[in-house]
């Protein structure tokens, strides 16, 4: 359990040291990016994952926010005559949700560990091994988007485990959560598998290029009679 709490820690300060100015468009696409200058007409930036890449112009009203990594926040009007607002992170004015409800899905692949009474059990009852590879699906619904870059979210994921054992070995797992401007994202939901029902804790960063999500997350399933921890990788597409 130490070890668990250390990784999920970990994780934490790896997505706050590696902050990032985020771009916000009015349609809800955003943009991971290192911003450069700002000019009356365009906003011109280099893409996060790709610093040493060509210099970007987005026109300025196609933004709504701009959430820069030291916390400040600037928003853009939609008028003709429009002017930015900047805002400090002690500001307490609360802007309006981003955008609606945004549909998301990808694949979903990693690996299980199951440890305690739990492991002994599985194996004398299914014969599985208490390691297992995972495939499966991440559907994912953005309920919202604050102007503050923090999204929540409804996640459905359903896991197929056991192949490289030759066994069938299902489980599927219902998660709210909340993700972080930055990447960084939590949650907790019911789950049912083999080893019967339980409540898991997830915890992940989320990376972005040309607009595919790639998250990698943490899954943590305690009980009575062992606890099981799983990592899977994967890549979000947008459903307009």
């Amino acid at each position: 359990m130490k070890k668990i709490i250390l990784m999920l820690i970990g994780m934490w300060t790896f997505a706050q040291a590696y902050a990032q100015d985020i771009i916000i468009k009015k349609n809800g696409d955003e943009i991971s990016a290192k911003i450069l200058e700002l000019t009356p007409e365009v906003i011109k930036y280099k893409r996060y994952d790709y610093p040493e890449g060509p210099t970007i112009s987005l026109p300025k009203n196609e933004v709504f926010l701009i959430r820069y990594a030291n916390g400040t926040k600037e928003t853009f009007n939609t008028g003709p005559n429009a002017s930015p607002v900047t805002a400090s992170p002690a500001t307490a004015e609360i802007y309006p949700p981003v955008q609606p409800e945004i549909k998301l899905g990808g694949p979903r692949l990693g690996f299980t560990i199951i440890g305690g009474a739990q492991a002994n059990r599985l194996h004398d009852e299914f014969d599985i091994n208490p390691f297992l590879t995972q495939f499966g699906w991440q559907f994912e619904s953005r309920m919202f988007t604050t102007a503050g870059g923090l999204s929540g979210l409804v996640e459905l994921v359903p896991l197929v485990g056991g192949l490289e054992q030759g066994r069938f070995v299902p489980s599927i797992s219902g998660i709210l959560g909340l993700r972080k401007a930055g990447g960084f994202e939590f949650g907790v939901g019911p789950n049912l598998s083999l080893a019967g029902v339980g409540l898991v804790f997830a915890a992940g960063t989320n990376f972005t290029s040309q607009g595919i999500n790639f998250p990698v997350n943490v899954a943590l399933v305690p009980g009575s009679d062992g606890v099981r921890v799983s990592l899977l990788f994967g890549f979000n597409s947008r459903k307009n």
